[in-house]
């Protein structure tokens, strides 16, 4: 069985179609059915089920795709690790995140990048929770990621900063003129959640901490994405334990924790970066060292 059959069966799963695969790789629905129907036979049963909309692996298919995506894309990420490591200013690099990240740390970090690369493109894959960021780290989704330090993981794990975290209250709160506030505190007052709370030892931080001075956070509200949790918290829903970062250009008032709290943000990846990959690295290392909010 060859690559470029693998590469053809991961665009039909991905499309989820016949005719907008062989579009995305730019050869005929004939010539792509083809390879398909004679990698079925090298493996020795059908891998698609082609129904009336669309296609769905079979059981078969089920078992030998994650294999198939895998070497495909480790083809393409070494592909883009030589060219960038021959010095090619053009082509892209691939980052993974979460939403978080995405909106707090990377837009500073992507400028600078544009500016001094204006050839290379950077393209991000964002997910809503970092158990979906790891997941799809390990599946080979991108050259690299970036988010909280992963737990087992194989590859290498750099970390660039220590993000702060605070405390999300309305601006008329009594507590938005305080210096920092103390979690017992905050014993009687409800909780915004979010699903990217910090975890540690596989328990979600505020859990533990509150657990600590003795109680537990009363859940107003759980969102999914950060931006939400924030808005919720602004307009007094509840409190909010978040980056400090998150909430550059937004209209809120925040407050630290006491004591000050801070978590590791890593790159991580499943071979050891270089190329471009390293410098981008590098460069996100630098840029949170300029920031208050993230410096070590």
């Amino acid at each position: 069985m060859s690559l470029r059959q693998m590469e053809y069966l991961v665009a039909v799963v991905e499309e989820e179609s016949f005719t907008r695969a062989a579009e995305a790789l730019h050869v005929t629905q004939s010539a792509l059915s083809h390879q398909i129907k004679a990698l079925e036979r090298e493996v020795g049963g059908p891998l698609l089920e082609r129904m009336t909309r669309g296609v769905r692996l079979t059981a078969m298919g089920r078992a030998y795709f994650p294999h198939a995506e895998l070497a495909v894309r480790s083809a393409r990420q070494a592909r883009r690790a030589a060219l960038a490591a021959g010095g090619a200013e053009s082509g892209e690099l691939h980052i993974a995140t979460v939403h978080a990240q995405a909106i707090g740390v990377l837009p500073e970090v992507c400028a600078r990048w544009a500016r001094a690369h204006p050839g290379m493109r950077l393209v991000l894959h964002e997910y809503a929770t970092t158990e979906e960021l790891y997941e799809q780290m390990a599946r080979g989704i991108a050259d690299m990621a970036l988010g909280p330090r992963p737990k087992d993981w194989q590859g290498p794990v750099t970390v660039v900063g220590r993000e702060r975290m605070v405390l999300v209250v309305p601006h008329d709160d009594p507590l938005a003129a305080r210096d920092s506030v103390r979690l017992a505190e905050l014993a009687h007052r409800p909780w915004v959640r979010c699903s990217l709370e910090p975890v540690v030892e596989g328990r979600r931080w505020l859990d533990l901490e509150c657990e600590r001075v003795g109680f537990t956070p009363r859940t107003a509200v759980r969102t999914q994405h950060s931006s939400t949790a924030v808005r919720m918290a602004s307009a007094g829903v509840g409190v909010l334990l978040t980056a400090a970062h998150e909430l550059i250009g937004l209209d809120c008032a925040y407050v630290p924790t006491d004591p000050p709290w801070r978590r590791d943000i890593t790159v991580f990846s499943r071979v050891e970066l270089t190329g471009a990959a390293a410098e981008f690295t590098e460069l996100l290392r630098n840029t949170a060292k300029e920031s208050p909010e993230m410096a070590s």
